[in-house]
């Protein structure tokens, strides 16, 4: 089973959209969202192409497909136009004998794991930069950034895959990955 995982869309249709036109290319079993859906965040810039109305739009397309979490930017409101839930701070995801532990991460977080065991996997969003790490014999993942990447890395999404995690750019090279 393949899993993608996008994160920090921000408001931004433009970002989106490259990203559906991935999600075609890689054509994953299920997509994970790790929050902040439409709002950029008083400490974010305008993301190119910021339309949240239209965001909700194209997600709504793949709600059946979709496993989504709440970010710190996202909001009840937020809810009211998508039609999958995305309220949760986390969900647990099984995928090839493993744990998934899925959150934003501004709660639990990779400074501050939440009770999982070794082999489980932790993923978060919510810096903007992609990791692909192992702390404490949990791996410890974050896709980075659609919309808004941080420290220097580009625009970026995750697959997990055959015992593999590899943060994307868009032109489909791999960024950070690691073996579990």
């Amino acid at each position: 089973m393949k899993l993608m995982f996008i994160s920090d869309i921000h408001g931004s249709l433009f970002w989106l959209e490259q990203t559906l036109e991935k999600v075609a290319v890689e054509q994953p079993d299920q997509l994970i969202f790790l929050g902040d859906f439409m709002y950029h965040g008083p400490r974010n810039p305008l993301p190119e192409g910021y339309n949240p109305q239209g965001v909700a739009d194209k997600l709504n397309a793949y709600k059946s497909q979709i496993v989504a979490v709440r970010g710190n930017c996202d909001a009840e409101v937020d809810q009211m136009l998508l039609e999958f839930p995305m309220m949760g701070d986390y969900a647990l995801i099984l995928h090839e004998g493993r744990r998934i532990y899925a959150t934003h991460g501004h709660g639990f977080s990779m400074d501050n794991l939440p009770p999982l065991s070794p082999g489980d996997i932790f993923i978060q969003g919510h810096t903007h930069v992609p990791v692909a790490d192992v702390k404490e014999g949990i791996y410890v993942l974050n896709p980075g950034s659609i919309s808004l990447p941080k420290e220097n890395y580009p625009n970026s999404y995750g697959i997990l895959q055959n015992g593999e995690f590899r943060v994307k750019d868009f032109d489909g090279d791999t960024i950070k990955g690691i073996k579990l």
